[in-house]
């Protein structure tokens, strides 16, 4: 099982998911980081999400999988549709993905014009490093874009998102790219088992604007939940839930007798 994280952040989004998926002795789980962010290979000054793919397509051809079941939130649900038109994927399991937009579309504007907003946040956390946990009102800031509440976040949580938001140097590279390229336009040949979950409290790409993309182009086999009272990222507030629910859509795969959508 691949397991692929938010933009800016890293592998350490998934610490609470990724044990609870290796414990059941089902799956072999790899949550790597993607280039140009904390831990990731440099890449190239221009990422896009080709790039991103052909990381882990290297990656899981270093482990010897063909396919895996992959999960993906945000820019990892993109990369994660990426791979499946590859023929890399078993299963899909998006996660308030990004990429639900044309070349043109207005939410594709909204949502880099969201991140350039954020680049006092990004530059704070450059200059004062892990000093910045401990400024008024940084896990309020840290909320808005990860958590529904900044209850949501743990110390340690907001240690790892200003390590990870410190270290990514993929943070104007991959904007850039995303305002010269379209968005995801070949969802209609997704041919997997695919599971939409969106995310209630989300105010990096709320529901529905940035679903729609999904919901006109994805096939009609495709399943969707909807998650109350989680933001963004939802692994932060809701490990066991998260992992629960890959397991569950995993499961139902598995059973003839149970449905898909």
């Amino acid at each position: 099982m691949l397991l692929l994280h938010p933009f800016m952040m890293s592998q350490n989004v998934w610490k609470g998911v990724a044990p609870r998926l290796a414990d059941t002795g089902r799956y072999e789980v790899l949550a790597p980081t993607m280039p140009g962010h904390n831990g990731g290979v440099k890449g190239r000054f221009f990422l896009d999400t080709a790039e991103l793919a052909d990381d882990m397509e290297r990656r899981m051809d270093e482990l010897g999988w063909e396919t895996a079941h992959i999960v993906g939130n945000s820019l990892g649900g993109w990369v994660a549709f990426e791979l499946e038109r590859r023929g890399r994927a078993r299963s899909l399991t998006a996660i308030a993905p990004a990429g639900g937009w044309h070349r043109w579309s207005l939410p594709k504007y909204e949502i880099v014009f969201k991140f350039l907003m954020g680049a006092p946040v990004w530059i704070t956390a450059k200059v004062f490093g892990p000093r910045a946990a401990r400024l008024p009102g940084a896990r309020v800031l840290a909320s808005v874009p990860c958590s529904a509440t900044p209850d949501g976040i743990s110390d340690d949580d907001l240690r790892d998102i200003i390590d990870d938001v410190t270290h990514c140097a993929a943070y104007y590279q991959l904007l850039i790219k995303a305002l010269l390229l379209p968005g995801l336009m070949e969802l209609a040949d997704t041919n997997i088992p695919t599971h939409m979950v969106i995310c209630e409290k989300d105010r990096v790409l709320p529901h529905p604007r940035f679903v729609n993309h999904f919901r006109k182009h994805l096939p009609g086999t495709t399943r969707y939940t909807e998650l109350d009272a989680v933001g963004h990222i939802p692994m932060f507030e809701a490990p066991e839930l998260i992992a629960g629910l890959i397991l569950d859509f995993l499961d139902d795969q598995a059973d003839p007798n149970k449905a898909i959508g």
